[in-house]
């Protein structure tokens, strides 16, 4: 899976430019990485829904990534709002879901521990009455040195035709799966904070 290189202004949800915002602040001089304890953006409490937090075990191809932290809202589109809160963290990526959905979404987490560097996916799917969705992902690392250690990442599903159901719509039809649409690595004009951003851009509606 190919990454192209890219400035913030890819990111096109105005949430998650802030989140994005808030890591370019948290990243002090030369360092490589922010240390999380620096990551403090506006509303953050608004977004929790739609977050995941992972601390990263290990190293290269053997790199886990161990839930600390993972949204209601998340949970539901990928269908594990069964699960009570506690049962929705403590557990490694891998192991809460499938391997096919697994295989899917690993580049992304492997391309920003490698790269050091937020990571941006767009991907097209369909909820289940066929309405067509954008699944927004960014990912963002963070580190002492060269190596990251943890990622938080902010996961937005929106949709130009209204509103559409998000229970399940990551894991329905997991044989064909979403189609994507961009990849990129946030690797561009990191010293200049991202502007411009139109609300339009962050309509996310759900029923």
């Amino acid at each position: 899976m190919e990454f192209e290189s890219a400035n913030p202004s890819v990111v096109r949800s105005i949430k998650q430019r802030v989140l994005l915002n808030a890591w370019l602040r948290a990243k002090h001089g030369p360092a490589l990485l922010p240390v999380v304890a620096d990551f403090k953006p506006d509303r953050l409490a608004d977004e929790i829904p739609d977050m995941m937090a992972f601390d990263v075990e290990g190293a290269g191809e053997h790199a886990r990534f161990f839930i600390t932290h993972e949204g209601w809202r998340l949970a539901a589109a990928y269908g594990n709002e069964g699960l009570d809160p506690a049962g929705r963290i403590n557990r490694y990526l891998d192991a809460s879901i499938d391997a096919v959905r697994y295989a899917r979404v690993l580049p992304c987490y492997m391309t920003c521990i490698t790269r050091k560097r937020p990571t941006y996916s767009i991907a097209s799917l369909k909820d289940e009455d066929g309405k067509e969705v954008s699944f927004e992902r960014l990912l963002l690392p963070f580190g002492s040195g060269d190596t990251v250690e943890k990622i938080v990442g902010s996961y937005k599903a929106i949709s130009i035709e209204g509103g559409f159901k998000v229970e399940n719509l990551m894991g329905l039809r997991a044989d064909t799966g979403p189609v994507r649409l961009l990849n990129a690595v946030v690797d561009q004009e990191l010293t200049r904070r991202p502007h411009g951003v139109r609300i339009s851009d962050d309509i996310v509606v759900a029923d």
